[in-house]
C-alpha cells in the first residue's frame, strides 16, 4: 500500500512539472509571437474601426481607419480623409489586439512617396499640417507638384484658390520627416 502511495504521489508530481514546462513554453512562444507583431500589422487589425491619433504637430484627429500602407495610414474624419504618416503619430487610441500581416510577402507594401504621388498625379489640392513643436502647428495649402525620395515639392496657392500658374504664390519643398498629416482642402 505505500508503494502506491509512493507511485501515485510521484506520478502527480510529474504531471504537474510537465504541466509548469508546458504553460512556461506557451508562455515564451507568445512573447516570442508578440515581439513581432509591427505598428502596420497592429493597425491591419484594426482597419474599419474608429481611432483616435495624437499628431506630433500637438493636434489630434479621430475617425474610421480605412487602408494601412508600409508607412501611412488613411483616416476618415466625416467628409475628409487624412493621410498620416507613421513616424508623425505620438499615440494611437482604439487599436484592438488583432494584428494582421500584409497579405502578400512578395510584394512590398507602397510607402509614403507612393501616397504623394499619387496625389500629385491627381493634381489634389491638400493641406498639409507640418510638425512643430508648438501647440499650433503651421499648415500650407496646395497641390502636389514633384516628389523625390524623402521630400516633396508643393506649389502652395491661397486658401480656395486652384493651381493655375498665376495663383502660385511660391513653391515649398517639404521633408517627408516634417509632414505630420495632409487631408483634402474640401474639409480643411
Amino acid at each position: 500500500m505505500r508503494w502506491d502511495s509512493l507511485f501515485d504521489d510521484l506520478e502527480a508530481q510529474f504531471s504537474a512539472e510537465r504541466a509548469l514546462e508546458a504553460e512556461s513554453e506557451i508562455t515564451e512562444r507568445s512573447r516570442i509571437e508578440l515581439a513581432g507583431i509591427e505598428l502596420g500589422d497592429r493597425l491591419r487589425g484594426a482597419v474599419g474601426s474608429v481611432i483616435k491619433l495624437f499628431l506630433a504637430d500637438g493636434n489630434s484627429i479621430h475617425g474610421v481607419l480605412c487602408r494601412v500602407g508600409g508607412e501611412w495610414l488613411v483616416l476618415s474624419e466625416g467628409s475628409r480623409q487624412w493621410l498620416v504618416p507613421f513616424a508623425a503619430v505620438l499615440t494611437f487610441q482604439g487599436l484592438g489586439r488583432l494584428a494582421l500581416k500584409p497579405v502578400s510577402t512578395v510584394r512590398q507594401l507602397p510607402g509614403f512617396a507612393s501616397a504623394l504621388r499619387a496625389l500629385a498625379r491627381d493634381r489634389s489640392a491638400v493641406v498639409i499640417h507640418l510638425s512643430t513643436r508648438t501647440g499650433d502647428g503651421a499648415k500650407v495649402n496646395g497641390v502636389i507638384d514633384r516628389v523625390g525620395r524623402d521630400h516633396f515639392d508643393v506649389a502652395v496657392v491661397r486658401d480656395g484658390e486652384v493651381r493655375r500658374a498665376g495663383n502660385v504664390a511660391s513653391v515649398m519643398t517639404v521633408p517627408f520627416s516634417a509632414v505630420a498629416a495632409l487631408c483634402s482642402t474640401g474639409g480643411g
